[in-house]
């Protein structure tokens, strides 16, 4: 399965973006999808991931309440929706996609296949 993350861009705090995770090679539908980011001089850090088949979400404590991850299964893509966006959030966005199941899947090893990174950063 190959990924592509994009939709990163520039944004004033507060904003909004859609990351979008588009894959070919593959059907999205059976892979748990994280999405992770790594800021400037800091480790990667999880921000959320959605369950194959089900589509349940689980998300970072940082980003709870202000992401929301979606599939469509349809298009083979899993979206990111970063709303009321802060400084902090700026980061290199990734996506992967692996079977794993939600409970670990907070855990980068655990996923097998991982998109280029999206640049996101935030204005304050």
């Amino acid at each position: 399965v190959q990924l592509q993350a994009s939709g990163g861009g520039l944004v004033q705090a507060g904003g909004s973006l859609r990351l979008s995770c588009s894959a070919s090679g593959g059907t999205i539908s059976g892979y748990t999808v994280g999405w992770f980011r790594q800021a400037p001089g800091k480790e990667r850090e999880f921000v959320g991931a959605t369950r194959a088949q089900s589509g349940v979400p689980l998300y970072a404590d940082s980003v709870k309440g202000r992401f929301t991850i979606s599939r469509d299964n349809a298009k083979n893509t899993v979206y990111l929706q970063m709303n009321t966006l802060q400084f902090d959030d700026t980061a290199t966005y990734y996506c992967a996609a692996g079977r794993t199941i939600l409970s670990t899947s907070r855990n980068a090893q655990y996923y097998n296949y991982w998109g280029q990174g999206t640049l996101v950063t935030v204005s304050s």
